[in-house]
């Protein structure tokens, strides 16, 4: 890697018009995206707006141990939750299709057998045991222990010979002998030298091909321009190149080499690359925390790239237009959990009241408490108490414990066991007592409940308010933390608030 001058616009586009600008983001079926995956198909998709170019959606399937029953599915519903579209690919078409690799097999028989035919693939009869043979050799040498090219001239009789023993062979690309050099979008001008760079394997001896062919293949066939993938992927990347060239001598695709842009490393715990398995590491998790698809994207977006020094919290629209890979940060980005989840509640303080109770509706229903489409005086309700919590949630699936009490049946509420323990306690039967009467007769307003308890509690009782408030949050809400307490007795109402204070009250009175 070399020190350049920042490249301009001209030379992020290559000579192309914005508009021909061509991404794809390209998922292999397993279940929900990780969020590295995310992040990947976020800058390939804000490039690709961007420009006004495309963005296409490419399902790599051929790895069919990996591949889920529901992959597809659930790939697809990922996408679009967080609001990513793609103009080319599964339910849309295009004129490159099919956009699934399993229904490509006959289009990547056909170019092997054009690079076998030009030269530049041939067959390779090693067996494992002498590959790993040779490679031990290599590396007790202290040499390369790559693919050493015993195949790559092979007369006829040793063809014959091979195919006598029965060996079934691989196809392997022949490599230029010369280093590879290409100008990286993130990272500048990467060269690998030759002597680093085997020869490698295209198709496996049974015939099937492996992803450093058909994801090459496709990308040309399909016009790709630009190709931003994780650095991880660094390594694989003259190989593609190679691919690339070798597909352009034999007139497939557009002749075209996509520009690269490897995106940096996503860490998690212990600074240690994020995986599948870590905790947070899954869109599902997400989804059912109750995450702002903007919010979330936001987030990781944040990874790498930023709109402004100052500036963490956007959005999408605001994010197409500022967008420039070559902004992107090559070093590593970590992965905080807190930071996410912050600058969710940020878009959630975003969101308009209507569609903030909106957007909780699936979480209580879920959860029992509403159902799917609530009536109308239901969504009054909910509507009313959006602004007790929507400065105080930082993801929707909050508002279960938040805003519950307002919504079950006084036959399912209960006492958190916890709270009842530790507040339900001394003077709290005298608190409920006093509360009952307090109450009995007051405008149900929240100002009259207010001025009403304070009187009956703090100056009757003598108690302070946290002693005071105490007992009759709990009573009303089973919990030690709620909504503000005198409009939230407003909104639970006069019939539900005295029967659930006196029904804790009882509860004492039985202990």
């Amino acid at each position: 890697m070399t020190d350049r001058p920042a490249p301009t616009d001209d030379d992020v586009l290559g000579g192309l018009e914005p508009n021909q600008v061509r991404l794809r983001f390209a998922p292999s079926p397993t279940g929900y995206l990780h969020v590295g995956n995310i992040r990947t198909a976020l800058f390939a998709w804000a490039f690709a707006r961007h420009y006004g170019g495309k963005l296409v959606l490419r399902i790599e399937d051929t790895d069919v141990a990996r591949n889920t029953p529901d992959g597809l599915s659930f790939t697809l519903e990922s996408l679009r939750w967080l609001g990513i579209d793609w103009d080319e690919g599964p339910e849309k078409g295009g004129d490159f299709g099919p956009y699934q690799q399993t229904e490509r097999m006959d289009i990547y028989a056909d170019v092997v057998a054009k690079l076998l035919a030009a030269g530049r693939a041939y067959h390779c009869y090693c067996s494992q045991e002498e590959l790993e043979q040779r490679r031990e050799a290599a590396r007790t040498a202290g040499q390369h222990s790559g693919y050493d090219g015993h195949c790559r001239t092979l007369t006829e009789e040793q063809v014959k010979a091979y195919a006598d023993e029965g060996r079934r062979p691989v196809v392997r690309l022949r490599m230029p002998d010369r280093p590879i050099v290409f100008d990286d979008l993130v990272r500048g001008e990467i060269t690998f030298l030759p002597e680093n760079l085997s020869d490698y394997v295209l198709v496996r001896a049974n015939g099937y091909p492996l992803y450093p062919l058909v994801n090459p293949v496709d990308d040309a066939l399909m016009e790709i321009t630009h190709v931003l993938r994780g650095e991880d992927l660094l390594p694989s990347t003259p190989r593609q190149v190679a691919l690339y060239e070798a597909l352009a001598e034999i007139g497939v695709g557009s002749g075209r080499t996509p520009r690269f842009g490897h995106l940096p490393f996503v860490m998690g715990e212990g600074n240690k690359k994020l995986s599948k398995r870590d905790p947070g590491s899954g869109l599902g998790e997400y989804m059912q925390r109750g995450f702002l698809p903007e919010g979330l994207l936001n987030y990781l977006a944040l990874l790498g790239w930023s709109i402004a020094d100052d500036r963490d919290v956007f959005t999408t629209a605001e994010m197409i237009e500022a967008f420039d890979i070559r902004k992107v940060n090559s070093n590593a980005a970590r992965f905080d959990p807190k930071k996410c989840e912050a600058i969710n509640a940020a878009h959630m303080r975003m969101l308009a009241p209507e569609e903030f109770g909106s957007r909780m509706v699936p979480f209580l229903a879920k959860a029992g408490l509403l159902p799917a489409e609530p009536s109308a005086d239901q969504r009054a309700v909910l509507q009313a108490a959006v602004p007790l919590v929507q400065e105080r949630m930082n993801t929707l699936s909050e508002s279960v414990d938040m805003l519950g009490f307002l919504f079950v049946d006084d036959a399912a509420f209960s006492v958190d066991p916890d709270a009842a323990a530790k507040v339900l306690t001394g003077d709290a039967g005298a608190v409920l007592e006093a509360s009952v009467k307090a109450l009995a007769d007051v405008d149900w307003t929240t100002e009259a409940i207010e001025a009403s308890l304070r009187t009956s509690l703090i100056e009757g009782l003598g108690l302070k308010p946290k002693n005071a408030f105490g007992p009759v949050r709990v009573a009303i809400s089973g919990r030690r933390i709620s909504p503000p307490l005198f409009e939230s007795l407003e909104l639970l109402g006069r019939e539900k608030a005295l029967h659930r204070l006196e029904q804790a009250r009882a509860s004492l009175l039985a202990d």
